[in-house]
């Protein structure tokens, strides 16, 4: 029976560290899980900031990218307007152009016509003096069209 109590006293002996070394392997791996959780947790957070990040610089990389081809599509929209202004300008200026040319061909065209049938040197004067006062008149008018179509372009 002193053997069997001996081997039962081994055994508590033995039972007690085996609670200790128990209990301090369980708190061992408690430390262990809960630096691996907090570590865990961190580079969650830091994931999570630099995910973040990336989301705003390439929210605005995105708008520096629309916005400088909004700016290209807003010159060549300024470039087509001014192209088009400049176009019915050139428009005007030709029909003028060509009523003025029309209206000194036919100023022309009278004179000629005036001049065979004058057919002394006095009636021929005469009909000179009225065909100047006609191309007096035509010049003046062209002249009166060119400074309202400087005027024009000088009011854009």
């Amino acid at each position: 029976s002193s053997g069997i109590n001996a081997e039962y006293g081994k055994f508590q002996t033995f039972q007690h560290y085996f609670k200790r070394i128990n209990l301090s392997l369980t708190r061992m791996m408690s430390q262990a899980m809960k630096r691996y959780q907090t570590k865990q947790s961190m580079q969650r957070e830091v994931q999570e900031v630099r995910r973040r990040e990336i989301q705003q610089l390439s929210s605005q990389l995105n708008m520096l990218l629309v916005d400088k081809m909004n700016g290209r599509v807003e010159g060549a929209y300024i470039n087509q307007k001014k192209l088009q202004a400049h176009t019915r300008q050139l428009q005007y200026n030709a029909a003028t152009m060509q009523r003025q040319t029309d209206e000194w061909l036919k100023l022309l065209d009278g004179f000629n016509t005036a001049l065979k049938e004058v057919g002394d040197v006095v009636n021929w004067a005469k009909s000179l003096e009225d065909e100047m006062t006609k191309i007096s008149h035509a010049l003046a008018y062209a002249y009166k069209e060119e400074a309202e179509l400087e005027s024009a372009r000088s009011g854009h």
